[in-house]
């Protein structure tokens, strides 16, 4: 048997806490790669066979800074091992359909019988009731739902879609995230768990918080494209260059609105900021300023100025962008360009410690740190 490879060294603000995580995909995996990002000890539970959808393991950069071990659940041993991982974690991430987990022997009942502390996340797209709960359905619908996707578009176009980052992973995996620290501090004060009940149609419905505020002070219309936030203002937009490229406009205060026009040289003769039925007349003006150059010609003239305007970046140009580059936003690790860790702790940094794991790579190093010997067939 190869001998086991020592568990890279623990760092970050969640060094010592013990994540399971049974395989899914989308949120729930991100979420348990954020707290493996701030130093958790997070197993993944894969399946026999692997997933239907992404990459393959070792390109899934979801899997950074885990463990594997691969448990059959419908296997007539597996629901035992995984209750056995269950009774030494403090965090549960599942993101099956509802009822599901409890099928197999894995639910919330069973595993909080066996450790009464844990806190169970349960991630999904409709939550754990009400009359969508059994249905399918993916970022793109929960975002429909919830009146989110509706915001987002020009005026007269079809609703944007923001890849499935405002769902998935804004109002999943974050909100499962802040639940099961939340869990963890109320856990570790009082020796209770519970269930963590994370839904994107109610996270995504909580980020409109705001929204929902100027929409009751008549400050908001319900219908995208027309607001100040949502590209109704002519000011606050995105804008083709003369190079087919595009640049981010957004200076909402009067400051900066005075140094964007200056530096736009929009003219004296121009309608004024909030001057409203002249709109669509700024905007054109705008529109053609910004025709007249490159987007590295603007780019250099606004560097450097409180105009709030920034170039519209690929993926692969923000990666090389000066300041992200400065911070190491994005690095290249492990053989692999991809996001750093955030956020930044001053006391206890975190670190990409770990390439995504493959699937069953960490039997052996999981069942003598976690004491489940079972686990480990090979074993002696």
């Amino acid at each position: 048997m190869t001998p086991a490879t020592p568990p890279a060294p623990a760092v970050g603000p969640l060094a010592g806490v013990r994540v399971l995580e049974l395989a899914g995909i989308g949120p729930g995996p991100f979420a348990a790669m954020l707290l493996a990002d701030l130093g958790a000890d997070v197993v993944r539970v894969d399946r026999p066979g692997g997933q239907v959808l992404g990459p393959a393991p070792e390109q899934d950069l979801t899997n950074r800074n885990k463990r594997s071990v691969v448990v059959d659940l419908k296997a007539a041993d597996g629901p035992g091992l995984v209750l056995e991982l269950a009774a030494r974690a403090d965090l549960l991430i599942e993101g099956y359909r509802p009822g599901v987990a409890e099928r197999l022997g894995v639910g919330p009942e069973q595993c909080l019988a066996r450790n009464p502390a844990l806190v169970y996340g349960r991630m999904t797209g409709w939550g754990q009731d009400g009359p969508l709960a059994d249905r399918a359905g993916h970022d793109i619908t929960y975002l429909a739902t919830s009146g989110v996707l509706g915001l987002i578009g020009d005026a007269d176009g079809p609703p944007a879609i923001p890849a499935n980052l405002l769902g998935d992973y804004a109002g999943g995996s974050l909100y499962l995230v802040v639940g099961l620290l939340a869990g963890l501090h109320h856990a570790r004060a009082t020796g209770a768990g519970q269930v963590v009940d994370a839904a994107i149609v109610d996270g995504a419905a909580h980020l409109s918080t705001m929204l929902w505020g100027l929409l009751g002070a008549g400050l908001w219309q319900d219908r995208r494209g027309v607001n100040l936030l949502d590209g109704g203002a002519p000011w606050y937009g995105t804008f083709a260059t003369a190079d087919g490229r595009w640049m981010a406009v957004g200076p909402l205060e009067p400051q900066f609105y005075a140094e964007f026009t200056r530096l736009l040289e929009l003219g004296e003769d121009a309608p004024a900021q909030y001057d409203l039925p002249r709109w669509p007349e700024l905007r054109e003006r705008i529109e053609r300023r910004f025709a007249t150059r490159t987007q590295a010609d603007w780019t250099a003239l606004f560097e450097g100025h409180d105009a709030c305007v920034a170039p519209v970046l690929t993926l692969r140009q923000a990666q090389e962008h000066p300041h992200l580059a400065a911070r190491g936003s994005y690095t290249e690790q492990h053989g692999a360009v991809q996001p750093g860790v955030a956020p930044r702790f001053s006391a206890t940094p975190a670190a990409l410690r770990t390439a995504p794991a493959r699937p069953g790579a960490h039997t052996a190093e999981v069942a003598r740190d976690w004491a489940v010997p079972a686990l480990d067939p090979n074993a002696s």
